[in-house]
């Protein structure tokens, strides 16, 4: 993968510079499903830079970020990603 000129990988510039989503700081370290899709809600609900709904900007940037993780992501951490997109989903209604 590709450094910037601080060493960072484009997929940690988007992940922490989002144009659409003011995301909070390491919300994708955390360990409950339903903080980080309330997280990711609140961020996306709160956006007037995103180009489609809400649900789908939230989705989107979780999904980015769990297939760019990629196989450096623990097994348990990814999990709980894949929890909070159920958590997401529910609290879009879209269950």
């Amino acid at each position: 993968m590709a450094k910037d000129d601080d060493g960072e990988r484009w997929s940690q510039d988007v992940t922490e510079h989002s144009d659409a989503l003011d995301l909070e700081d390491d919300v994708f370290t955390w360990d409950d499903p339903a903080r980080i899709a309330a997280s990711l809600k609140r961020s996306a609900e709160a956006s007037d830079r995103r180009k489609g709904s809400a649900y789908q900007s939230a989705m989107s940037m979780l999904t980015f970020y769990v297939n760019r993780a990629g196989k450096n992501l623990p097994a348990a951490q990814r999990d709980v990603l894949e929890r909070a997109k159920d958590e997401l989903r529910a609290a879009f209604g879209r269950e």
